[in-house]
């Protein structure tokens, strides 16, 4: 099993014993919304635009208020455990971690972390998720943190190195891999990481958008 299988799977087992109703740290997002975005994502390929374009955004929420509104929560959370169907772009072989390692790792920890569970406990499984979101944090490092005008260098706990951001004044963010595509992802509130560097460095960091 895939590390996005993995978190797949532990997503589905949240959204079971929290129901449709719990938290995340989604604005306005309870499990239900967060579950049918989830859903829309992989079932209709006309949705994926409005997930990075926002003059698009409009239909692929109405694409998700229809799937919530036409389909049980149940029905929904089973839908996502079975995998992404064969014809989505996300079910085909071999494309797991590089397609949605970083979908079904972020939206389980904004379920996580919205209902009262920390950062997890050092493990093997833990290990694998970090060395897999190391791999695709060459492609999601430089765009996530595009609009930050400084030298970027992401430190992984092991010492590991990776450049994403080339030209400013210099900063380094330290921490796990997962932590740290965590606060790329703008859930800087919730992420544990360390960043070091100049002064302005630092400011930058901390005053730039973070995200697509």
């Amino acid at each position: 099993m895939s590390a996005a299988e993995m978190e797949r799977h532990a997503l589905c087992d949240l959204f079971e014993d929290l129901g449709p109703g719990a938290p995340t740290l989604n604005e306005g997002w309870l499990t239900e919304h967060l579950a049918v975005h989830l859903y829309v994502r992989e079932h209709r390929p006309d949705a994926l635009p409005g997930l990075v374009m926002g003059p698009a955004h409009r239909w692929t929420a109405h694409l998700e208020r229809r799937a919530k509104e036409r389909l049980a929560y149940g029905d929904v959370v089973r839908r996502l455990r079975q995998g992404a169907p064969p014809w989505s772009v996300f079910g085909l072989p071999g494309v797991g971690d590089r397609t949605g390692l970083h979908e079904w790792f972020v939206h389980h920890e904004d379920v996580r972390r919205a209902n009262g569970m920390g950062p997890r406990d050092d493990s093997p499984a833990q290990q694998r998720l970090d060395d897999a979101v190391w791999k695709i944090l060459p492609v999601w490092g430089p765009l996530l943190a595009h609009r930050v005008a400084a030298h970027v260098t992401l430190v992984a706990d092991d010492g590991r190195r990776r450049r994403v951001r080339p030209k400013g004044p210099t900063v380094e963010v330290h921490g796990r891999p997962s932590e740290i595509l965590l606060e790329l992802f703008g859930r800087r509130g919730v992420a544990v990481t360390e960043a070091i560097g100049e002064e302005e460095g630092l400011a930058r960091w901390r005053a730039g958008p973070l995200g697509l």
